[in-house]
């Protein structure tokens, strides 16, 4: 299998190489559902905007939100 390899929240990751967008990694990650921002390459994306395709070296910065109190 060939990998990709991004940067997420400041680590490096390999990811499979069929994870070709920003929505595929969210749903990779397991985070697609939550409430979130995305940064791809120091570029704040629209939800709308998350078939931005990703390539390898890639910098994606993920906030969620956490409820509580």
């Amino acid at each position: 299998m060939t990998l990709k390899i991004v940067e997420v929240n400041g680590v490096t990751r390999e990811v499979p190489e069929d994870v070709q967008s920003v929505d595929h990694l969210l749903k990779h990650l397991g985070i697609a559902e939550r409430i979130l921002i995305v940064e791809l390459n120091r570029t704040i994306l629209e939800k709308n905007a998350y078939d931005q395709p990703i390539h390898n070296r890639d910098q994606i910065e993920i906030i969620h939100f956490v409820g509580g109190g």
